[in-house]
């Protein structure tokens, strides 16, 4: 009887040992959710003038998972849809201006994302005129929010794309602050780390201080010293963001930007996606 009591005692210990490790296994590989990786067309934005297809493909090509629209180049949905099918991308988003959102634009803004299989509607830029005090910036908020409102039956988010000035003091307020603390947790914060960084703010601070808001992310190298500095060049602590956005970010997209002319734009939005991709590798 005592061996006995043994043997079950160790098998106990055994089998408790490996199902806390089997959880732990899980518990990890659950926070280390695979996130797809998109490119910001507006980064060979002169390449898609000159040949929208063959720019898509070639991006495609690269390894890309998925664009974001700065533009449709005059493609209907439908073409576009069979564009993005046939080189088998996803849309990750589209930066589209605030008043497409407006009155009877907001349904055909929303239709034709429908067709193109897009849900995140970000806009990218506020006019001076509607952000020159924290009130405009709070009356702001609330119109987000009720896009956000509008959106959500269509199964479609509202989101806002950060600049520089979002980090300026505003009557002692960042812009940026006053725009998240006021809108629901359904409206995207889509951080563009490069943006935040030229107007002096620093990357993990405002991920962590708005968790799950960074539904789509921009990554965008920042250099204090080195203004040619590409994607994992510069500042950007990227590991720490890798990880905050894999674990309590939200987020559904990595998408690249680059605008710095320092390679030929398609050569340069490779060696981000091959720059991101060792990031990746070495976490």
């Amino acid at each position: 009887m005592v061996k006995k009591d043994n043997l079950n005692r160790r098998e106990f210990m055994k089998t408790s040992a490996g199902l806390a490790m089997a959880a732990g296994m899980a518990c990890r590989t659950a926070a280390a959710k695979t996130i797809p990786v998109g490119l910001q067309l507006y980064s060979v934005r002169n390449e898609c003038a000159k040949d929208f297809p063959a720019t898509v493909a070639a991006v495609a090509k690269m390894g890309y998972q998925g664009v974001e629209f700065a533009g449709y180049y005059d493609y209907s949905a439908k073409d576009l849809r069979k564009l993005l099918d046939d080189n088998g991308l996803k849309c990750c988003g589209t930066h589209t201006q605030l008043d497409t959102l407006l009155g009877d634009a907001f349904e055909k803004t929303v239709e034709y994302n429908q067709t193109i299989g897009n849900k995140y509607l970000i806009v990218p830029w506020l006019a001076e005129e509607k952000r020159r005090t924290v009130q405009d910036w709070i009356s702001l908020a609330g119109l987000f929010n009720e896009l956000a409102d509008k959106a959500k039956p269509h199964g479609m988010l509202v989101g806002y794309h950060n600049h520089t000035f979002e980090y300026q003091p505003l009557e002692g307020q960042l812009p940026w602050d006053v725009f998240a603390q006021h809108t629901q947790p359904e409206v995207i914060l889509q951080f563009d780390s490069g943006n935040a960084g030229e107007g002096g703010a620093e990357t993990v601070p405002f991920l962590k201080k708005y968790p799950g808001r960074s539904v789509t992310i921009h990554i965008k190298e920042f250099s204090k010293t080195n203004k040619k500095a590409i994607l994992g060049e510069g500042d950007v602590p990227w590991h720490e963001v890798l990880h905050i956005c894999e674990t309590i970010g939200g987020t559904e997209w990595y998408i690249i930007e680059e605008e710095k002319d320092v390679y030929p734009p398609l050569q340069c939005v490779e060696m981000c996606l091959n720059n991101f991709k060792k990031l990746q590798r070495e976490r």
